[in-house]
This record gives structure tokens, C-alpha cells and sequence, in this order.
């Protein structure tokens, strides 16, 4: 059975397992506030002990170490992109990734790709909750499934050009170099 969003499913899980929010805010560098706010979105799972929330380690440990390469992070921006798209016009949206789909299909009669097209219909199929959920997900199948992507040609150049940009200013503005000896006191310490 599933819990509310962000929750994990009511599964057993070791309470050694577990942190407090304000240990996840200093394994993260970041608020107590922060840590609540990526558990109310659903994008750090967790449990309810006694009333209070507990992440398990793992979970708070995966966002020290990034799971996405730079190249999957600026496929993911620019599927977020899309996805605005997707919520201002999902009829214009989806129609154009069908046919996109459609014209993948006649290029490719056989082969390994089919594999990733049929991945495509039944998202398309399930509509456009599904779509939104692959485009920005940061999940492994969903990464996996952007790297064939029938989205092609739903952003203009310019619209393109803006999010690459985008993406490397925000590097730029949130760079900070952590020595792996400060990582390693701080998970010592938690």
C-alpha cells in the first residue's frame, strides 16, 4: 500500500536506517526547512516515526553523490522545458511526439529501438500525467527513456540555446567545491 506523495510505501525498514530531518540538513548542507520542503514534493521519500519524518541514509547520501551526468542533468533541464510545453498544450504536444513516433517507426523497421518506441506509446497512451512524470522524473528508467526521445523539435533553437544557457549559470552560481574529507567527517558525524 502507498502512502501519501514522498512517503515510502509502508514497507519494513531498519530504524538504523533512518535520519532525522535536521541530520539529513547537515549530511546536505542545507536548512531543516529545505530538507521538509524536498519531502513535502516528493522528492526526498519518507517515513513518519513517532510524528516526526526520518529519511533513510541512503536516500539523503544519493543527492551528496549525483546519480546524473552532466549530459543526462541538461536532458532532464531541457525535458522540463518540454514539459511546460506539455502542460500549456498537451493535445499540440503529444500529437507532435505520436508523429514523431510514427516517423521513428518507418526509419527504423527492426531492431533494438522498437524497444524504447513501445516504451513511448504506452506513456503517450497512459496520457499526460504519464508524459510529465518521464519527461522530469530524475529516475533511472525515465533517464534512460529520454535518451530516445520523440519529443524532437517541440522546442525552437533560440528556446533550446536558452535552457543549455540556463543550466550552466546555475552551475556557475551554486559551484562549491567539497573536499572529500569534509564529506567523509560529516557522514562520519550523522
Amino acid at each position: 500500500m502507498r502512502g501519501p506523495p514522498g512517503q515510502y510505501p509502508r514497507v519494513a525498514i531498519s530504524v538504523g536506517e533512518l535520519v532525522t530531518t535536521g541530520q539529513a540538513a547537515v549530511l546536505l548542507r542545507v536548512s531543516r526547512a529545505r530538507v521538509v520542503d524536498l519531502c513535502l514534493r516528493g522528492l526526498l521519500p519518507y517515513v513518519r516515526v513517532g510524528g516526526q519524518r526520518r529519511l533513510r541514509r541512503a536516500d539523503v547520501e544519493a543527492l551528496l553523490q549525483p546519480l546524473l551526468t552532466r549530459d543526462q542533468t541538461v536532458a532532464l533541464w531541457l525535458h522540463r522545458a518540454i514539459a511546460g510545453k506539455v502542460v500549456a498544450d498537451p493535445p499540440g504536444v503529444l500529437g507532435a511526439a505520436r508523429a514523431n513516433l510514427r516517423r521513428l517507426r518507418r526509419l527504423h523497421p527492426d531492431g533494438p529501438d522498437w524497444e524504447w518506441l513501445d516504451r513511448w506509446d504506452a506513456v503517450l497512451d497512459d496520457g499526460a500525467e504519464s508524459v510529465l512524470e518521464a519527461l522530469t522524473s530524475p529516475a533511472r528508467s525515465a533517464v534512460e527513456l529520454r535518451r530516445n526521445s520523440p519529443f524532437a523539435g517541440v522546442l525552437s533553437e533560440a528556446e533550446r540555446r536558452a535552457v543549455v544557457r540556463a543550466y550552466a549559470d546555475s552551475r556557475r552560481d551554486h559551484a562549491r567545491p567539497v573536499r572529500r574529507e569534509t564529506v567523509e567527517q560529516v557522514l562520519k558525524a550523522v
